[in-house]
């Protein structure tokens, strides 16, 4: 066994929150976005689990002009995502206890140090990314955890969170908006965004993307709460279908997935409020990417339908 000057502080930190005699790292599972931090895995001794991971986050004294992929560098981007991990402390510390929808135990949510759950080894190996990439069975249980989760916070506050939710929210997308061509897309987005914000609200994932579920045999779990917060609960689930179906599996099958998913959440008069909403809840992704990645491939018939759709309706009013 080591002795305490040759452990690390993450490993003190996993000893503390477990009780195990000791932890081991394993190996890095990967970088967080533009270099700041790390989530890796740990072997722990006499634990309550064999394993733990531990999402380190190190923010950059400034983050290198140049880093983001797509060339979306500012101080706006900047303040962000350095909000984003204080949220998602936030929901570990004070808002996963009672989650409605199956995510990993947090056993220590220090600002910037998380020791969560493994989902790997609680039977959640499974991932899948991209279009085309999960059966039907896989996107049912995705539909029915979002659906878990919107019920849990319904009509709740989002104290501590992001005060609207998404990682594509208009008030955080400046620079994206602005590089928008010129139209009814770029012209109406305020009012997108204010028709989402009357509707009845809940707490959104913000990210519920194909990536950032854990499949098991008869279920899923959930990852990432970065961009959680206030919300319509459609914006999720446009999102996540729009992240797993092309076109021609969208027009086939999309209201036949919103069907399940109202059935799942069981609330009559959030369902009538939400219905109305939902062509908005695509055009508000919609109009994120026409600025961000006007080439994206999620730009799709499907998605540009329910934009129209959308505007039409702000035009009756």
């Amino acid at each position: 066994m080591r002795s305490e000057v040759d452990r690390s502080p993450d490993v003190h930190r996993i000893i503390a929150a477990t009780g195990a005699r000791d932890a081991r790292r394993i190996g890095r599972i990967q970088s967080l976005w533009s270099g700041w931090g790390e989530i890796a895995r740990y072997a722990l001794v006499d634990g309550p689990a064999s394993t733990v991971i531990v999402k380190v986050v190190q923010p950059p004294e400034r983050s290198a002009k140049g880093a983001h992929p797509r060339g979306w560098d500012s101080d706006v981007g900047e303040a962000r995502k350095r909000r984003s991990y204080e949220v998602e402390s936030a929901f570990y510390q004070d808002w996963a206890s009672w989650c409605g929808a199956r995510i990993a135990r947090g056993w220590s949510i220090e600002s910037g140090h998380l020791v969560l759950e493994d989902l790997d080894g609680a039977g959640f190996a499974g991932r899948a990314v991209g279009s085309g990439s999960l059966d039907d069975l896989r996107i049912g249980w995705c539909i029915d955890w979002l659906a878990d989760l919107h019920r849990g916070y319904l009509g709740m506050e989002p104290t501590g969170l992001w005060e609207t939710g998404t990682y594509w929210h208009l008030a955080t997308r400046p620079d994206e908006w602005a590089a928008m061509a010129s139209g009814p897309l770029k012209s109406r987005a305020a009012d997108l965004d204010a028709a989402l914000a009357a509707a009845p609200a809940t707490v959104v994932h913000g990210d519920a993307k194909v990536a950032n579920f854990c499949f098991g045999a008869s279920g899923v779990a959930g990852v990432d709460f970065q961009y959680t917060g206030g919300g319509c609960g459609l914006k999720d689930v446009a999102y996540f279908l729009g992240s797993c179906l092309d076109d021609a599996a969208l027009y086939a099958s999309a209201d036949r997935w919103l069907d399940r998913y109202f059935a799942r959440l069981d609330s009559a008069e959030v369902e009538r409020a939400w219905r109305e909403v939902w062509p908005h809840a695509w055009a508000d992704f919609e109009r994120f990417l026409a600025g961000w990645a006007p080439g994206h491939w999620k730009r799709g018939g499907f998605a540009a339908e329910m934009t129209a759709t959308a505007i039409e309706r702000l035009s009756r009013r």
